[in-house]
């Protein structure tokens, strides 16, 4: 037998419940995970509330890092003891064994920390799309980044500089300022005592950004938009906030011709061969030294429900994992 958490109806983070199950058996084309550290995401929170409808009863999460202990047949890939793990497209990661399809598992390489790893993968990848492919970054560009103090929000700071941009961060308090300047942010916004609108507009003398990277959602969605330039590019990735109201796309034009995207880390990653190239550069960055990747807290797995709620407190820094 084995431990996991379970949700048999949505809600506040108590209906997820700690629960003993069978050790599944991987079948043709799976593997199964020993999973040794689980990455608490928004998604999470989401599915576990209903705000992303889920089929019930389901175990939540959808990153995990740990041990193969199991091959079914025809698995090539991955031999029994290879470290690896997931970061998108797979349910079930709060429980101390998963079955994993190949497809979706990624090798973790030597260098990488299977923490790190755990910590790194969705939200990693999701920085690598947001500011490689969604609206790649480079040098000339400024870009306007909410919650830069968040799991998320830290990698998009460091890959944006990385591709050379001007980074405007906003973050909301003053111990959050001090994280973002030190990840590179050219300029940092306390939303809490300024007006982050007024204050990018003045950073960049009445022209606005070149994009803003939004997963705070309702709060800044109409500030937001007031921050582009003309045919900038508003990129909604999260609603921490809440969801952004319907609104008419007559407003795009009307602010500048503006592009709005609302993109996910599935859809960047639909292909295996750069699933493995978005995993592989994250991780070769973490190895070398040139990406942090900042765990602010560790859970045991039965604590699933005070992870929800340290993270959507919007008080927390980095990532939270549990562990198993």
């Amino acid at each position: 037998m084995m431990k996991r958490i379970i949700i048999y109806e949505p809600g506040a983070p108590e209906v997820m419940r700690y629960e003993d199950a069978p050790i599944p058996e991987p079948s043709a084309g799976q593997v199964r995970l020993k999973v040794e550290v689980v990455g608490v995401n928004y998604i999470d929170t989401y599915q576990r509330s209903g705000a992303y409808p889920m089929p019930v009863p389901f175990v939540p999460g959808q990153e995990a890092a740990g041990v193969v202990d199991a091959v079914g047949d025809g698995v090539a890939e991955f031999q029994i003891g290879d470290r690896a793990g997931f970061g998108f497209g797979v349910s079930g990661a709060y429980s101390e064994y998963v079955i994993v399809p190949v497809e979706k598992l990624i090798p973790i390489p030597n260098g990488t920390p299977t923490r790190l790893a755990a910590a790194s993968m969705l939200q990693g990848m999701t920085a690598h799309y947001l500011t490689h492919s969604t609206f790649p970054l480079h040098a000339g560009h400024t870009a306007l980044i909410h919650a830069a103090a968040g799991g998320t929000g830290q990698l998009v700071v460091q890959m944006a500089k990385r591709r050379g941009a001007r980074v405007i961060a906003t973050v909301g308090s003053p111990e959050k300022v001090k994280i973002a300047e030190q990840l590179g942010a050219d300029a940092v916004i306390n939303y809490t005592d300024q007006d982050f609108e007024a204050e990018v507009k003045r950073l960049t003398d009445g022209a606005g950004v070149d994009v803003v990277y939004d997963s705070v959602g309702a709060a800044t969605w109409e500030g937001s938009l007031n921050c582009l330039k003309r045919r900038g590019m508003m990129v909604l990735f999260g609603q921490s906030s809440g969801a952004v109201p319907p609104f008419d796309p007559q407003l795009l034009n009307a602010k500048g011709s503006l592009y709005l995207t609302r993109p996910s880390l599935a859809a960047y990653t639909a292909a295996r061969a750069e699933l493995l190239e978005r995993a592989s550069e994250v991780f070769s960055w973490i190895a070398e030294g040139s990406l942090h990747v900042s765990v602010q807290h560790e859970f045991p797995l039965r604590q699933a429900a005070e992870a929800h709620i340290a993270l959507t407190s919007r008080k927390t820094t980095g990532k939270i994992l549990l562990i198993p």
